[in-house]
Protein backbone atom coordinates (compact mmCIF):
# COMPACT_ATOMS: atom_id res chain seq x y z
CA UNK A 1 0.00 0.00 0.00
CA UNK A 2 2.76 2.30 1.16
CA UNK A 3 4.73 1.38 -2.22
CA UNK A 4 2.11 1.94 -4.31
CA UNK A 5 1.76 5.80 -3.26
CA UNK A 6 5.45 6.39 -3.80
CA UNK A 7 5.68 5.06 -6.66
CA UNK A 8 1.88 7.55 -8.07
CA UNK A 9 4.36 10.63 -6.16
CA UNK A 10 7.39 9.90 -8.22
CA UNK A 11 5.52 9.53 -11.54
CA UNK A 12 3.75 13.09 -10.73
CA UNK A 13 7.21 14.71 -9.24
CA UNK A 14 8.62 13.25 -12.52
CA UNK A 15 5.92 14.52 -15.18
CA UNK A 16 6.01 17.93 -13.81
CA UNK A 17 9.86 18.07 -14.32
CA UNK A 18 9.27 16.93 -17.97
CA UNK A 19 6.29 19.42 -18.34
CA UNK A 20 8.03 22.26 -17.14
CA UNK A 21 10.20 22.70 -20.28
CA UNK A 22 7.17 21.77 -22.51
CA UNK A 23 5.20 25.00 -21.39
CA UNK A 24 7.98 27.46 -20.94
CA UNK A 25 8.98 26.80 -24.92
CA UNK A 26 5.42 26.98 -25.62
CA UNK A 27 4.73 30.45 -23.62
CA UNK A 28 4.87 33.80 -25.79
CA UNK A 29 8.44 35.45 -25.77
CA UNK A 30 8.73 38.43 -23.25
CA UNK A 31 9.73 41.58 -24.39
CA UNK A 32 13.14 41.17 -22.08
CA UNK A 33 13.76 37.76 -24.64
CA UNK A 34 13.20 39.85 -27.92
CA UNK A 35 15.69 42.40 -26.34
CA UNK A 36 18.06 39.75 -25.75
CA UNK A 37 17.68 37.97 -28.92
CA UNK A 38 18.77 42.07 -30.74
CA UNK A 39 21.33 42.01 -28.24
CA UNK A 40 22.81 38.46 -29.20
CA UNK A 41 22.39 39.69 -33.10
CA UNK A 42 24.19 43.14 -32.61
CA UNK A 43 26.84 41.15 -30.93
CA UNK A 44 27.20 38.35 -33.71
CA UNK A 45 27.57 41.84 -36.17
CA UNK A 46 30.20 43.01 -34.20
CA UNK A 47 32.06 39.51 -34.25
CA UNK A 48 31.73 39.36 -38.19
CA UNK A 49 32.95 42.73 -38.29
CA UNK A 50 35.69 42.14 -35.92
CA UNK A 51 36.75 38.83 -37.79
CA UNK A 52 38.18 41.11 -40.84
CA UNK A 53 39.34 44.00 -38.87
CA UNK A 54 43.31 44.38 -39.32
CA UNK A 55 43.69 45.27 -35.75
CA UNK A 56 42.71 42.04 -34.77
CA UNK A 57 45.10 40.00 -32.63
CA UNK A 58 46.06 37.00 -33.46
CA UNK A 59 44.86 34.75 -30.33
CA UNK A 60 41.20 36.84 -30.78
CA UNK A 61 41.19 35.94 -34.52
CA UNK A 62 41.46 32.33 -33.73
CA UNK A 63 38.91 31.86 -31.36
CA UNK A 64 36.37 34.37 -33.79
CA UNK A 65 37.33 31.94 -36.53
CA UNK A 66 35.72 29.09 -35.13
CA UNK A 67 32.04 29.40 -35.19
CA UNK A 68 32.43 30.68 -38.90
CA UNK A 69 30.99 27.95 -41.73
CA UNK A 70 32.16 27.17 -44.77
CA UNK A 71 30.37 29.95 -47.08
CA UNK A 72 31.35 32.17 -44.28
CA UNK A 73 34.44 31.74 -44.21
CA UNK A 74 34.49 32.09 -48.12
CA UNK A 75 33.85 36.03 -47.64
CA UNK A 76 36.05 36.59 -44.89
CA UNK A 77 38.86 34.93 -46.46
CA UNK A 78 38.45 37.56 -49.26
CA UNK A 79 38.16 40.13 -47.09
CA UNK A 80 41.13 39.29 -45.57
CA UNK A 81 42.42 39.27 -49.18
CA UNK A 82 41.88 42.29 -50.22
CA UNK A 83 43.55 43.79 -46.79
CA UNK A 84 46.57 41.83 -47.93
CA UNK A 85 46.47 43.49 -51.43
CA UNK A 86 45.51 46.71 -50.00
CA UNK A 87 48.58 46.70 -48.21
CA UNK A 88 50.87 45.21 -50.68
CA UNK A 89 49.66 48.10 -52.91
CA UNK A 90 51.16 50.64 -50.80
CA UNK A 91 54.18 49.12 -50.03
CA UNK A 92 54.61 48.97 -54.13
CA UNK A 93 53.63 52.53 -54.49
CA UNK A 94 56.66 53.24 -52.49
CA UNK A 95 59.11 51.18 -53.87
CA UNK A 96 58.16 52.13 -57.11
CA UNK A 97 58.88 55.87 -56.27
CA UNK A 98 62.26 54.56 -54.50
CA UNK A 99 62.73 53.50 -57.96
CA UNK A 100 62.13 57.15 -59.75
CA UNK A 101 63.76 59.12 -57.07
CA UNK A 102 66.74 57.07 -56.04
CA UNK A 103 67.15 57.30 -52.08
CA UNK A 104 70.10 58.21 -50.73
CA UNK A 105 71.76 56.80 -47.04
CA UNK A 106 69.40 57.30 -44.50
CA UNK A 107 66.54 58.35 -46.64
CA UNK A 108 63.41 57.57 -44.12
CA UNK A 109 61.27 56.18 -47.18
CA UNK A 110 63.28 52.68 -46.16
CA UNK A 111 62.15 53.24 -42.58
CA UNK A 112 58.69 53.78 -43.34
CA UNK A 113 59.04 51.08 -46.14
CA UNK A 114 60.36 48.48 -43.41
CA UNK A 115 57.31 49.76 -41.05
CA UNK A 116 54.53 49.28 -44.20
CA UNK A 117 56.03 45.66 -44.70
CA UNK A 118 56.31 44.63 -41.11
CA UNK A 119 52.36 45.75 -40.87
CA UNK A 120 51.55 43.52 -43.57
CA UNK A 121 53.38 40.83 -42.30
CA UNK A 122 51.04 40.96 -39.57
CA UNK A 123 48.19 40.79 -41.85
CA UNK A 124 49.42 38.11 -43.77
CA UNK A 125 49.73 35.91 -40.45
CA UNK A 126 45.98 36.51 -40.37
CA UNK A 127 45.36 36.01 -44.06
CA UNK A 128 47.42 32.32 -43.45
CA UNK A 129 45.07 31.56 -40.63
CA UNK A 130 41.34 32.58 -42.50
CA UNK A 131 42.80 30.39 -45.39
CA UNK A 132 43.34 27.39 -42.64
CA UNK A 133 40.52 27.23 -41.03
CA UNK A 134 38.35 27.31 -44.50
CA UNK A 135 40.35 24.72 -45.36
CA UNK A 136 40.10 23.06 -42.75
CA UNK A 137 36.22 22.70 -43.08
CA UNK A 138 35.81 22.06 -46.37
CA UNK A 139 36.89 24.67 -48.14
CA UNK A 140 37.23 24.70 -51.84
CA UNK A 141 40.53 23.01 -52.52
CA UNK A 142 41.46 24.89 -55.97
CA UNK A 143 39.89 28.36 -54.02
CA UNK A 144 42.70 26.90 -51.19
CA UNK A 145 45.64 26.70 -53.56
CA UNK A 146 44.80 30.42 -55.31
CA UNK A 147 44.76 31.97 -52.06
CA UNK A 148 48.45 30.36 -51.10
CA UNK A 149 49.35 30.93 -54.13
CA UNK A 150 48.78 34.69 -54.14
CA UNK A 151 50.92 34.94 -50.69
CA UNK A 152 53.86 33.32 -51.86
CA UNK A 153 53.51 34.77 -55.31
CA UNK A 154 53.75 38.32 -53.56
CA UNK A 155 56.49 37.63 -50.84
CA UNK A 156 58.54 35.84 -53.66
CA UNK A 157 58.23 38.64 -56.49
CA UNK A 158 58.51 41.67 -53.48
CA UNK A 159 62.42 40.30 -52.15
CA UNK A 160 63.23 39.43 -56.25
CA UNK A 161 62.40 43.10 -56.92
CA UNK A 162 63.54 44.99 -53.40
CA UNK A 163 66.99 46.63 -53.81
CA UNK A 164 69.47 46.15 -51.25
CA UNK A 165 68.97 49.41 -49.70
CA UNK A 166 65.54 48.27 -48.94
CA UNK A 167 66.67 45.02 -47.51
CA UNK A 168 68.77 46.10 -45.42
CA UNK A 169 66.96 49.15 -44.18
CA UNK A 170 64.30 47.02 -43.94
CA UNK A 171 66.18 44.47 -41.57
CA UNK A 172 68.16 47.47 -39.34
CA UNK A 173 64.79 48.54 -38.90
CA UNK A 174 63.49 45.17 -37.62
CA UNK A 175 66.44 44.90 -35.30
CA UNK A 176 66.01 47.88 -33.43
CA UNK A 177 62.54 47.84 -32.92
CA UNK A 178 61.65 46.55 -29.40
CA UNK A 179 58.77 44.38 -30.83
CA UNK A 180 61.16 42.57 -33.67
CA UNK A 181 64.73 42.15 -33.36
CA UNK A 182 64.91 42.63 -29.61
CA UNK A 183 61.94 40.90 -28.91
CA UNK A 184 63.47 37.88 -31.10
CA UNK A 185 66.46 38.15 -29.12
CA UNK A 186 64.87 37.90 -25.50
CA UNK A 187 62.83 35.17 -26.64
CA UNK A 188 65.78 33.30 -27.88
CA UNK A 189 67.21 34.21 -24.51
CA UNK A 190 64.77 33.12 -22.65
CA UNK A 191 64.39 29.99 -24.82
CA UNK A 192 68.40 29.11 -23.75
CA UNK A 193 67.49 29.64 -20.28
CA UNK A 194 64.54 27.59 -20.01
CA UNK A 195 66.81 24.73 -21.93
CA UNK A 196 69.36 24.35 -19.29
CA UNK A 197 67.25 24.82 -16.51
CA UNK A 198 65.10 21.99 -17.90
CA UNK A 199 68.45 19.64 -18.33
CA UNK A 200 69.53 20.53 -14.99
CA UNK A 201 65.59 19.18 -13.72
CA UNK A 202 65.72 16.24 -16.03
CA UNK A 203 68.88 15.43 -14.78
CA UNK A 204 67.80 16.19 -11.20
CA UNK A 205 65.10 14.34 -11.89
CA UNK A 206 66.93 11.16 -13.40
CA UNK A 207 69.11 11.15 -9.91
CA UNK A 208 65.81 10.85 -8.12
CA UNK A 209 64.34 7.91 -10.20
CA UNK A 210 67.31 5.98 -10.46
CA UNK A 211 67.66 6.52 -5.75
CA UNK A 212 63.34 5.40 -5.97
CA UNK A 213 64.06 2.18 -8.31
CA UNK A 214 66.96 1.18 -6.04
CA UNK A 215 64.23 0.31 -3.43
CA UNK A 216 63.14 -2.36 -5.60
CA UNK A 217 65.56 -5.43 -5.27
CA UNK A 218 64.07 -7.14 -8.34
CA UNK A 219 64.89 -4.58 -10.81
CA UNK A 220 68.53 -5.47 -11.92
CA UNK A 221 70.55 -2.34 -12.39
CA UNK A 222 70.50 -2.40 -16.03
CA UNK A 223 67.13 -1.65 -16.26
CA UNK A 224 66.93 0.84 -13.79
CA UNK A 225 69.54 2.61 -15.61
CA UNK A 226 67.02 2.29 -18.68
CA UNK A 227 64.17 3.12 -16.88
CA UNK A 228 66.22 6.71 -15.49
CA UNK A 229 67.49 7.38 -18.84
CA UNK A 230 64.66 7.13 -20.94
CA UNK A 231 62.86 9.25 -18.21
CA UNK A 232 65.79 12.12 -18.67
CA UNK A 233 65.25 12.08 -22.13
CA UNK A 234 61.39 12.26 -21.91
CA UNK A 235 61.74 14.74 -19.56
CA UNK A 236 63.79 16.88 -21.95
CA UNK A 237 62.03 16.18 -25.00
CA UNK A 238 58.58 17.16 -23.66
CA UNK A 239 60.02 20.74 -21.88
CA UNK A 240 61.67 21.51 -25.12
CA UNK A 241 58.10 21.48 -26.92
CA UNK A 242 57.26 23.85 -24.21
CA UNK A 243 59.41 25.73 -24.87
CA UNK A 244 59.38 26.19 -28.47
CA UNK A 245 55.56 26.77 -28.16
CA UNK A 246 56.48 29.26 -25.85
CA UNK A 247 58.70 31.48 -28.30
CA UNK A 248 55.29 30.64 -30.90
CA UNK A 249 57.21 28.02 -33.04
CA UNK A 250 54.19 25.74 -34.45
CA UNK A 251 55.62 22.57 -33.38
CA UNK A 252 52.44 21.06 -35.50
CA UNK A 253 54.91 20.33 -38.79
CA UNK A 254 56.97 18.45 -37.00
CA UNK A 255 54.68 15.80 -35.86
CA UNK A 256 53.65 15.80 -39.38
CA UNK A 257 56.90 15.35 -40.74
CA UNK A 258 57.52 12.56 -38.17
CA UNK A 259 54.41 10.65 -39.31
CA UNK A 260 55.20 10.16 -42.40
CA UNK A 261 58.38 10.04 -42.38
CA UNK A 262 57.78 6.92 -39.72
CA UNK A 263 57.86 4.33 -42.53
CA UNK A 264 60.76 5.13 -44.29
CA UNK A 265 62.67 5.92 -40.86
CA UNK A 266 61.95 2.18 -39.69
CA UNK A 267 62.64 0.65 -43.28
CA UNK A 268 66.10 2.52 -43.14
CA UNK A 269 66.75 1.83 -39.49
CA UNK A 270 65.32 -1.75 -39.38
CA UNK A 271 68.58 -3.14 -37.94
CA UNK A 272 68.63 -0.45 -35.23
CA UNK A 273 64.71 -1.08 -34.60
CA UNK A 274 65.91 -4.70 -33.92
CA UNK A 275 68.69 -4.47 -31.71
CA UNK A 276 66.11 -1.69 -29.98
CA UNK A 277 63.45 -4.77 -29.47
CA UNK A 278 66.71 -6.73 -28.50
CA UNK A 279 67.45 -4.72 -25.57
CA UNK A 280 64.69 -4.13 -24.23
CA UNK A 281 63.94 -7.88 -24.03
CA UNK A 282 67.47 -8.30 -22.25
CA UNK A 283 66.27 -5.59 -19.77
CA UNK A 284 63.16 -6.85 -19.09
CA UNK A 285 64.21 -10.98 -19.23
CA UNK A 286 67.35 -10.04 -17.25
CA UNK A 287 69.58 -12.71 -18.28
CA UNK A 288 72.25 -10.50 -16.85
CA UNK A 289 73.25 -7.34 -15.02
CA UNK A 290 75.91 -4.54 -14.93
CA UNK A 291 79.10 -6.14 -13.19
CA UNK A 292 78.37 -9.94 -14.42
CA UNK A 293 80.89 -11.89 -16.03
CA UNK A 294 79.25 -13.61 -19.56
CA UNK A 295 80.39 -15.44 -22.33
CA UNK A 296 78.08 -14.59 -25.60
CA UNK A 297 78.88 -15.18 -29.51
CA UNK A 298 82.75 -15.99 -28.47
CA UNK A 299 83.47 -12.95 -26.45
CA UNK A 300 83.68 -12.95 -22.62
CA UNK A 301 84.21 -10.74 -20.07
CA UNK A 302 82.36 -8.34 -17.47
CA UNK A 303 79.24 -6.46 -18.68
CA UNK A 304 79.18 -2.46 -18.59
CA UNK A 305 76.34 -1.50 -19.72
CA UNK A 306 73.37 -1.89 -21.79
CA UNK A 307 71.99 0.23 -24.37
CA UNK A 308 69.00 0.34 -25.97
CA UNK A 309 71.00 -0.76 -29.36
CA UNK A 310 74.20 -1.90 -27.76
CA UNK A 311 75.86 -4.21 -25.34
CA UNK A 312 79.54 -3.15 -24.05
CA UNK A 313 81.95 -6.21 -22.42
CA UNK A 314 85.04 -4.80 -20.51
CA UNK A 315 87.66 -8.36 -21.21
CA UNK A 316 89.63 -9.50 -19.01
CA UNK A 317 92.37 -7.36 -20.40
CA UNK A 318 90.65 -4.48 -20.49
CA UNK A 319 89.74 -4.42 -23.89
CA UNK A 320 85.63 -2.60 -24.49
CA UNK A 321 83.60 -4.86 -26.95
CA UNK A 322 80.86 -3.49 -27.90
CA UNK A 323 78.31 -6.53 -29.55
CA UNK A 324 75.16 -5.21 -30.85
CA UNK A 325 71.59 -6.88 -28.95
CA UNK A 326 70.61 -8.45 -31.70
CA UNK A 327 73.97 -10.54 -31.51
CA UNK A 328 73.73 -11.05 -27.73
CA UNK A 329 69.71 -11.67 -27.66
CA UNK A 330 69.78 -14.20 -30.44
CA UNK A 331 72.73 -16.59 -28.93
CA UNK A 332 73.25 -18.76 -26.09
CA UNK A 333 74.42 -16.52 -22.88
CA UNK A 334 76.67 -18.29 -19.98
CA UNK A 335 76.35 -16.15 -17.05
CA UNK A 336 79.43 -16.83 -14.78
CA UNK A 337 77.88 -14.44 -12.07
CA UNK A 338 74.21 -15.32 -11.95
CA UNK A 339 74.68 -17.92 -9.09
CA UNK A 340 76.36 -16.85 -5.39
CA UNK A 341 78.64 -19.88 -5.37
CA UNK A 342 80.64 -21.89 -8.07
CA UNK A 343 82.37 -24.89 -8.50
CA UNK A 344 85.86 -25.05 -9.74
CA UNK A 345 87.03 -27.86 -12.08
CA UNK A 346 90.57 -28.47 -11.68
CA UNK A 347 92.13 -32.07 -13.22
CA UNK A 348 95.72 -33.43 -11.95
CA UNK A 349 97.63 -36.32 -13.19
CA UNK A 350 99.52 -38.49 -11.01
CA UNK A 351 101.88 -41.36 -12.54
CA UNK A 352 100.59 -44.56 -12.38
CA UNK A 353 103.42 -45.61 -9.83
CA UNK A 354 101.77 -43.68 -6.94
CA UNK A 355 98.93 -45.06 -4.47
CA UNK A 356 95.85 -43.63 -5.60
CA UNK A 357 94.94 -43.34 -1.96
CA UNK A 358 97.73 -41.42 -0.95
CA UNK A 359 97.17 -39.18 -4.31
CA UNK A 360 93.49 -38.42 -2.87
CA UNK A 361 94.55 -38.07 0.53
CA UNK A 362 97.38 -35.68 -0.77
CA UNK A 363 94.88 -33.27 -2.70
CA UNK A 364 91.65 -33.65 0.01
CA UNK A 365 94.53 -32.38 2.40
CA UNK A 366 95.27 -28.96 0.37
CA UNK A 367 91.35 -28.66 -0.28
CA UNK A 368 90.73 -29.04 3.31
CA UNK A 369 93.22 -26.22 4.31
CA UNK A 370 92.08 -23.42 1.59
CA UNK A 371 89.86 -20.85 3.95
CA UNK A 372 87.80 -20.03 0.82
CA UNK A 373 86.67 -23.51 -0.11
CA UNK A 374 83.21 -23.63 1.10
CA UNK A 375 82.64 -26.85 3.48
CA UNK A 376 78.79 -27.21 2.19
CA UNK A 377 78.68 -27.98 -0.79
CA UNK A 378 80.79 -30.63 -0.28
CA UNK A 379 84.23 -30.84 -2.93
CA UNK A 380 84.61 -34.08 -4.87
CA UNK A 381 87.71 -35.64 -5.07
CA UNK A 382 88.50 -38.54 -6.93
CA UNK A 383 90.39 -40.78 -9.69
CA UNK A 384 88.62 -39.94 -12.80
CA UNK A 385 90.66 -41.30 -15.96
CA UNK A 386 93.20 -43.79 -16.46
CA UNK A 387 94.90 -41.71 -19.47
CA UNK A 388 98.10 -42.69 -21.78
CA UNK A 389 100.31 -41.80 -19.17
CA UNK A 390 98.98 -40.21 -15.67
CA UNK A 391 95.99 -41.17 -13.77
CA UNK A 392 93.48 -38.52 -13.92
CA UNK A 393 91.95 -36.79 -10.81
CA UNK A 394 89.11 -34.62 -10.53
CA UNK A 395 89.07 -32.01 -7.94
CA UNK A 396 85.67 -29.51 -7.41
CA UNK A 397 85.17 -27.34 -4.57
CA UNK A 398 82.43 -24.81 -4.22
CA UNK A 399 83.79 -21.16 -3.57
CA UNK A 400 81.74 -17.95 -3.82
CA UNK A 401 81.60 -16.40 -7.16
CA UNK A 402 83.93 -13.76 -6.46
CA UNK A 403 86.72 -15.73 -4.98
CA UNK A 404 86.85 -18.65 -8.28
CA UNK A 405 89.84 -17.35 -9.91
CA UNK A 406 91.95 -17.04 -6.49
CA UNK A 407 90.77 -21.04 -5.51
CA UNK A 408 92.12 -21.64 -9.11
CA UNK A 409 95.51 -20.76 -9.02
CA UNK A 410 95.86 -21.70 -5.43
CA UNK A 411 94.71 -24.74 -5.75
CA UNK A 412 96.85 -25.17 -9.10
CA UNK A 413 100.09 -24.40 -6.76
CA UNK A 414 99.71 -25.86 -3.89
CA UNK A 415 98.54 -29.32 -5.32
CA UNK A 416 101.97 -29.33 -7.40
CA UNK A 417 103.74 -28.32 -4.23
CA UNK A 418 102.24 -31.10 -2.23
CA UNK A 419 102.92 -33.78 -4.78
CA UNK A 420 106.65 -32.56 -5.19
CA UNK A 421 107.16 -32.98 -1.35
CA UNK A 422 105.70 -36.18 -0.86
CA UNK A 423 107.12 -37.89 -3.90
CA UNK A 424 104.38 -37.96 -5.88
CA UNK A 425 105.21 -37.62 -9.55
CA UNK A 426 103.40 -35.76 -12.23
CA UNK A 427 104.67 -37.38 -15.68
CA UNK A 428 105.14 -35.89 -19.10
CA UNK A 429 103.58 -37.16 -21.42
CA UNK A 430 105.66 -40.06 -22.69
CA UNK A 431 106.02 -42.05 -26.09
CA UNK A 432 107.27 -45.73 -26.27
CA UNK A 433 109.51 -46.23 -29.69
CA UNK A 434 110.68 -49.52 -30.81
CA UNK A 435 112.49 -51.06 -33.41
CA UNK A 436 112.28 -53.98 -34.72
CA UNK A 437 115.24 -56.27 -36.85
CA UNK A 438 118.84 -55.53 -37.06
CA UNK A 439 120.35 -52.00 -37.00
CA UNK A 440 122.07 -50.73 -39.97
CA UNK A 441 126.56 -51.26 -39.83
CA UNK A 442 127.96 -48.11 -39.40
Amino acid sequence: MITGRLLRALAIFVLALLAGPVLAQEAPASPSAEARTGGELSEAVASAARVTDPNVTKGELAHLLIPLTKPELAEVTDSWLANVRAATQEIADLQADIKRNPAKPGDPRFIRLARMVEHRAGLLARYSMAVDSFERKGGDPARVAELRAYREAVLFEETAQAGTGALAGALLTWAGRSDGGVALLKRIGIALLALGGIVLAARFARGFVHVWLGRFSQLSRLLQNFIATMFFWLFIIVGLLFVLASIDIDITPLFALIGGASFILAFAFQDTLGNLASGLMILVNQPFDEGDYIEVGGVSGTVQKVSIVATTIATADNKIIVVPNRNVWGNVIVNASASDIRRVDLVFGASYDDPIQQVLDTINQVVAGHPKILAEPAPQVAANELGASTVNYVCRPWVKAEDYLAVYWDLTRQVKEAFDARGLTMPFPTQEVRLTGALPSA
